[in-house]
């Protein structure tokens, strides 16, 4: 961290923006300006010898600079002070904020070619791939998927229902905003849920939404895979899908109806997958 900030900063400042629903671009942003090898801080340490950056992209638009918040790939301060200007933050992180852009260099030194060796584009195009090995047609979108988790999944479990049979394909990184006090799950979670209320009585659509890094939140699972029986499956352990929605809860409720997925960490992160799967009628 920045000359001023420590370690209990640092959790504190993490704490806040993964709670607060900013999709990733700001949050590594936040994360640049008050780091001493974040936005090309590490050049700084390395001798001047010729070097190439080989990155896999989490980030939307594998823009170099987002991605682990640039430790090779200079950053403006300048441009980086108008960039965090427009976010609301709470007074104590502006703080860090301004003390961090007062000690970067206004010219860093300038960064390596870099080269993207893992992207969510190749990973939605081998699960489309997966699929018709399998026999089923596939569809892939080639829009991000941002923005609330929960509105997105209800979104894209109607676009299953109402679709062709087949799989489809989405990715990208949605947020959630937490309330007070939080129980289980992540984005992932969250969106499967969401999901789960509109595949409710369809015995031919399913869901899965998963960290393509095996990891979904702060627990062990890397998401979940939800159908038409999800909440009816929940209901008999007492849970309901939107009382735990609302409570940021849905991992309790996926425990529950036996969907979550646990992969273990897979070496990767090309940010989340989103497949939904529409059965033909025989």
């Amino acid at each position: 961290p920045v000359a001023g900030l420590g370690l209990a900063q640092l959790e504190r400042l993490n704490r806040w923006l993964l709670a607060s629903g900013l999709p990733i671009g700001p949050m590594n942003r936040v994360r640049t300006a008050v780091s001493r090898i974040k936005g090309g801080g590490l050049l700084a340490a390395l001798p001047p010898t010729p070097r190439r950056v080989l990155a896999i992209s989490d980030v939307p638009a594998d823009d170099p600079g987002l991605i682990g918040s640039g430790l090779l790939v200079p950053a403006s301060t300048a441009a980086l002070a108008v960039a965090l200007a427009g976010l609301d933050l709470p007074p104590w992180l502006r703080t860090w904020v301004e003390l961090g852009l007062a000690q970067r260099a206004a010219a860093p030194r300038p960064g390596p070619p870099i080269e993207l060796v893992a992207t969510l584009g190749l990973a939605k195009s081998a699960a489309a791939a997966a699929a018709r090995a399998a026999g089923l047609p596939a569809m892939v979108h080639p829009a991000l998927l941002d923005g609330d988790a929960a509105q997105r999944g209800g979104e894209l479990a109607r676009q299953v229902c109402d679709g062709v049979p087949g799989v489809q394909v989405w990715g990208g990184e949605t947020t959630v905003r937490l309330p007070p006090a939080p129980g289980r799950g992540g984005r992932n979670q969250h969106l499967a849920l969401a999901a789960a209320l509109e595949l409710a009585g369809h015995d031919d659509c399913w869901l899965l939404a998963a960290g393509t890094d095996g990891s979904d939140g702060p627990g062990e699972d890397a998401g979940a895979l939800v159908d038409g029986w999800t909440l009816a499956r929940a209901a008999r352990a007492g849970l309901t899908g939107a009382d735990c929605l609302a409570r940021a809860d849905s991992g309790r409720l996926l425990a529950a109806s036996a969907d979550l997925i646990a992969t273990g960490p897979t070496g990767t992160n090309v940010m989340d997958l989103v497949l939904g799967l529409k059965m033909p009628r025989l």
